[in-house]
């Protein structure tokens, strides 16, 4: 059996699994965005996994903070993307990427 989610339950699902400081409130829209796009796109729906999302995605305030991250330096998403999808959130500085390592 299915659900639909939408954005309100989506963040509470966050606050639910005591994850509610895992992204901001912008990036978890963003991230919410992105997946629903994903999902239009390739026509399969996504379970609401939170765990999974907190372990898999990461939301840096800038450019520095992933640099110390990941120990190397970059100044823009380009350099980011070669290596991982990055979710840009709109009026923010603040971005995601999908974890690599």
């Amino acid at each position: 059996m299915k659900t639909l989610v939408g954005f309100c339950e989506f963040t509470d699902a966050f606050r639910d699994h005591g994850k509610q400081d895992s992204f901001s409130y912008k990036g978890k829209k963003a991230l919410f965005d992105y997946l629903i796009a994903c999902e239009n796109s390739t026509g399969e729906e996504t379970e609401l996994n939170v765990i999974a999302l907190c372990q898999e995605y990461s939301e840096y305030e800038d450019f520095a903070e992933y640099s110390r991250i990941y120990e190397t330096e970059v100044d823009k998403f380009e350099a980011i993307e070669c290596h991982t999808t990055v979710i840009r959130i709109p009026g923010s500085e603040n971005f995601i990427i999908q974890d690599y390592y």
